[in-house]
Formats: C-alpha cells, sequence, structure tokens
C-alpha cells in the first residue's frame, strides 16, 4: 500500500510538473500527451539513477554489430523503415538518408527543411516523414521531394505507406489517409482521446492489406486504408481507478501481426490476440508493457514494466518462460535475432537471451544511448537507431 501511494505521490507531481509548462508550449501541442517512452514516474523506476550493474555472463552467444550509419541526434517517433532494398532513417534536425541494408552505406541524403518529429515511414515508391507543426513530406525512393501536407496537428509516430496511402497519427487522435500520389486528404478518423495519454511514438503496422493501430484506452483498431473504413475494434486493456493517472491504459507500441492473429499489449493493461480477419478475442493475459512485442510464429516476447521479459505461447497466452535477471538495466525495446531475443538497455547494452530457454547467453555495448523505438527485425539482423543518432544492424549467432 505504501508502495502504491509513493507511486501515486510521485506521479502526482510529474503531472504537475507537465501542467505547469502547458502555459510555454506552442499552441499546437496538445496538453493531454505524455511523451514516451520515459515514464519511470509511472511505473515506479527512477529516471536520475544509472540502471544496476551489469549482470554476470557465462557467455555462450555472440552479438555482432554487422554495420553502423550516422544520422543525427533522434528521439522516439524517429526510428528507421527496413525495406528488402532499402533502410530509410531520419533526424530531428530533417535530415532523411537512405541506406543499403547489406552495408550501411548512404545511398543519398535529403533534407526535409525543418525539423522532424516522427518518421520514416516508406514502400517501394515513397518515404513519408512528419514534423510537430503536423507537415507531412513525402520523398521518391531517389531522395526527390515529391509533396507536403498538413494535418491538424503535430505528426507523433512514423507514417505508415501501403496500399497508395499514407496513414498518418496526430496528436489530437486524429488518423489521416493521405494519397500518396499527391498528398491530399482521403479520409480522416476521428476519435476522442481520454483525459490524459501516453504518445504512441511507435505507430502502426500494415499487413494483408489492412493497417492495425494502437490507440488510446487500450484499444487495437484494424482499418482499410483505401477507404479509412473499419474492419474490426479491440479492446486489449480497459481504464480503471479512481484518477485519470491509474486509467491510464493505452496501447504505445507497434502490433505484432501474423497470419490468423493481431496482437497488442498495453501500459497498465495486458497483452492481447485477435482473429486477424474477425477481430474476435483469441486470448488476453496480464501484462503492462511499453516495449512492444515480437513473436516467432510459436512464441511472443514481451518486456514488462518492471523489466522481466517473458516468453508466452502465442495461441494461448501460456508462459513458457520469464527472465527477470536484467530487470535491473532497465530495458526499454526488444527483437528477435535469429535464435535470440535481443533486449535493450537505456544504456544501449544489447542483452541476448536463449528463445528456448530464455538463459542470459550473449551481450554488446553499442554508442551509450537506448533506441528510440523497438528494433526491426530484417533478414536474420536487428536494425534500430539510437538517440544519439547511429543506426545499428545487429546479428547474434
Amino acid at each position: 500500500m505504501n508502495a502504491r501511494r509513493s507511486r501515486r505521490a510521485v506521479a502526482g507531481l510529474a503531472l504537475a510538473a507537465l501542467l505547469a509548462g502547458c502555459s510555454s508550449m506552442p499552441s499546437w501541442m496538445p496538453t493531454w500527451s505524455v511523451p514516451a517512452p520515459n515514464l519511470d514516474w509511472l511505473t515506479g523506476r527512477s529516471s536520475a539513477g544509472k540502471p544496476g550493474p551489469l549482470p554476470e555472463l557465462a557467455a555462450s552467444a555472440t552479438a555482432t554489430i554487422d554495420w553502423q550509419a550516422s544520422v543525427g541526434k533522434s528521439r522516439s517517433g524517429l526510428s528507421p523503415a527496413v525495406l528488402p532494398d532499402a533502410i530509410y532513417a531520419a533526424a530531428l534536425d530533417g535530415t532523411l538518408v537512405r541506406l543499403d541494408p547489406a552495408s550501411g552505406r548512404a545511398q543519398w541524403r535529403a533534407s526535409a527543411g525543418k525539423p522532424l518529429s516522427a518518421g520514416p515511414g516508406a514502400d517501394a515508391n515513397l518515404v513519408a516523414v512528419g514534423t510537430e507543426k503536423g507537415d507531412v513530406i513525402a520523398f521518391a525512393q531517389d531522395g526527390k521531394p515529391l509533396w507536403s501536407a498538413r494535418v491538424s496537428s503535430e505528426v507523433i509516430s512514423p507514417p505508415v505507406v501501403t496500399e497508395g496511402t499514407v496513414i498518418v497519427v496526430s496528436g489530437d487522435g486524429r488518423i489521416f489517409g493521405l494519397d500518396a500520389a499527391d498528398g491530399k486528404t482521403r479520409w480522416v478518423n476521428q476519435r476522442t482521446n481520454p483525459p490524459l495519454t501516453v504518445r504512441n511514438s511507435a505507430g502502426g503496422v500494415a499487413s494483408r492489406g489492412g493497417a492495425f493501430v494502437g490507440l488510446p484506452g487500450g484499444r487495437l483498431l484494424a482499418l482499410d486504408p483505401k477507404t479509412g473504413s473499419v474492419g474490426w475494434e479491440g479492446a486489449v486493456a480497459t481504464p480503471k481507478g479512481a484518477t485519470e493517472l491509474e486509467r491510464i491504459a493505452d496501447v504505445t507500441s507497434r502490433p505484432w501481426i501474423e497470419e490468423r492473429q493481431a496482437c497488442a499489449v498495453a501500459f497498465q493493461g495486458r497483452i492481447a490476440c485477435f482473429d486477424i480477419l474477425r477481430g474476435t478475442p483469441v486470448w488476453t493475459r496480464d501484462l503492462s508493457s511499453l516495449s512492444g512485442i515480437s513473436g516467432d510464429g510459436a512464441l511472443l516476447y514481451v518486456i514488462d514494466d518492471a523489466g522481466a521479459v517473458h516468453a508466452l505461447d502465442h495461441s494461448t497466452g501460456a508462459s513458457l518462460w520469464k527472465q527477470d535477471k536484467l530487470a535491473a538495466r532497465r530495458l526499454v525495446a526488444g527483437q528477435l535475432a535469429g535464435a535470440h531475443f535481443a533486449a535493450i538497455d537505456v544504456e544501449g547494452y544489447v542483452h541476448l537471451l536463449a528463445t528456448a530457454t530464455g538463459n542470459y547467453v550473449g551481450r554488446i555495448a553499442t554508442d551509450g544511448t537506448p533506441p528510440t523505438n523497438q528494433p526491426v527485425a530484417a533478414g536474420g539482423r536487428i536494425v534500430w537507431q539510437s538517440t544519439a543518432g547511429t543506426v545499428f544492424a545487429l546479428s547474434a549467432r
């Protein structure tokens, strides 16, 4: 009970500080949005102190940085778009770069001409980025500017480019579908956000001709990219509690999509999987996370808010193993790297866990800063961007 009261007190002080600063914020910034992913004031973990010491390790696996490329200072909302023949990355200062997936060499660099808040999102023809003032800027695959459009407020996550549509989530809760040919608005999905939300800087996922987006209030939305029509909407979590802080139950990470299921996890909520066509719940499990889900067809892997890594049966949600040896390291993101789950901590260390057992089997240091978002699995590697602005490609064996 004392711990719970302490968390409420810390949360209350943080909220007071947040609201006190609203008068100095630009008029376009929503005052109800709490930046992610640093929610130490809600989870009870201290952001002032360093993470705990590195655990003892009897290494039986090797992590290798295959290549790294400098893009520029970054933050959550800016993370690489990984395609089979190209990797796009962006920086706060407006830099946009195309990298060769095999070597990490820059194939071209361009500038958006203004600071960026989110992106890139890309398909084989177009790459798009967003700004704090609601600008959406599109480039061709050769780096030439195509068009610029404006949405209603800050672009908070990388656009999803699919089916000839650029899907953009804005800070005021609207989801826009822009025509990839000219940037004109095709459709708008407008929703009412809860009074207090955690910003979803991860964005959505395109799969099987649809788009899947996690929402405030613990919802997962499946929609048609061309028309904006809602296929289904599932409840990942239900807000609970007496205060708005306690009632935060937002999906803040990318959904995980496979052939038959769409799964998502909510902060202060649950992990849930739905039938991908009908949206009917398949299973749910109480588990809170800001870090997202990865999967290998048999298991789902997720880092909970206490820093423990869980492996769950993707068909039933049953627990296969739990590894909390790294809890003191303040893990912030994870992804599958071959036969290993790679968890990245706040100091940029990549820790390897064996997917079969959860045993801690390897680690490697990077540039000392955390990832801006969950890494992307690509061809046996994982690719991510650090807040210092380095794009890494890592493999494990």
